[in-house]
């Protein structure tokens, strides 16, 4: 079954910063680039994400902070629960 997505070698990749294409991914997008802070907090929600689970929980988690009504440092107190198998 063929991918939905193009493969690497098929897309025509330009070499940027984490932070310049983030800057554009989020301009493009309509929002507000994350400030050092976020990126800092939006980084351990992920890892703690990675560490506790699979390595795709981490843009999973990201995923479901940005649909969240709550602070990023209460997002990762609330990731920090879940990997230690703690219920909120």
């Amino acid at each position: 079954m063929p991918s939905t997505y193009p493969s690497r070698s098929a897309t025509k990749l330009r070499r940027v910063t984490r932070d310049e294409w983030i800057a554009e991914f989020a301009r493009q997008a309509g929002v507000e680039r994350p400030s050092t802070q976020e990126v800092r907090e939006l980084l351990a929600l992920a890892g703690a994400a990675a560490h506790a689970s699979e390595r795709t929980a981490a843009p999973l988690a990201c995923w479901i902070a940005g649909r969240a009504q709550l602070p990023l440092a209460d997002l990762l107190a609330v990731a920090e629960r879940v990997a230690a198998g703690e219920d909120g």
